[in-house]
């Protein structure tokens, strides 16, 4: 019994790589989820109308030169931590953290989790979505 699975190991290696390499991709993004939820556009701009959440937009400043969404606060996230105290009142709001695509925002939801933030939601696609979407940005 042991050797016919050694052998069936041995003749079928490379199936068995490719369902493991597989497996691995689809747990990926599970695995580096930090906590919030992902918001399209749509649910963003209802979060915002509807609940008065915040957006806190985390590219660096040479970035936020090109615009960011109406009213969003910008804080670096090389700077998140050092200007926690500028966050703190919407400790208990839902905040909508955006990047240029979506994946800085992560961190920074990582980042604002351990300091007791507990409605975060990160920008699918980041204002890269924003603007595809045709939604307001401001300069």
């Amino acid at each position: 019994m042991e050797q016919d699975l050694l052998k069936f190991v041995r003749e079928n290696i490379f199936l068995i790589a490719v369902a493991l390499i597989s497996g691995g991709m689809l747990v990926w993004p599970l695995l580096r989820r930090t906590g919030g939820s992902s918001v399209d556009t749509l649910r963003a701009t209802m979060l915002i109308n509807q609940q008065d959440a915040v957006i806190v937009d985390v590219r660096e400043p040479a970035e936020l030169a090109t615009g960011k969404i109406l009213n969003a606060k910008a804080v670096p996230l090389s700077q998140i931590e050092t200007r926690l105290k500028e966050l703190e009142r919407f400790k208990d709001k839902p905040v909508i953290v955006a990047c240029a695509t979506g994946n800085r925002s992560r961190s920074a939801i990582a980042i604002l989790r351990r300091h007791g933030f507990t409605q975060l939601y990160n920008l699918a696609g980041g204002i890269a979505a924003w603007r595809q979407a045709g939604l307001p940005v401001e300069k």
